[in-house]
């Protein structure tokens, strides 16, 4: 089962923020919006991969 999050972005002068509202401890940063996409996702990947339902 594949689960869905809302990631969020926000762009602040060098850095975008990254996280997932839903999921606690999801946060990333990169200073582009993909960098900081692809980081979100690892750590989307790790959190869920530690906390398995």
């Amino acid at each position: 089962m594949e689960s869905l999050f809302t990631a969020v972005f926000q762009k602040t002068d060098k850095w975008w923020i990254a996280f997932v509202e839903e999921l606690p401890g999801a946060n990333a940063q990169g200073e582009t919006i993909d960098e900081a996409r692809e980081n979100l996702k690892e750590a989307v990947e790790l959190i869920l991969e530690s906390n398995p339902t």
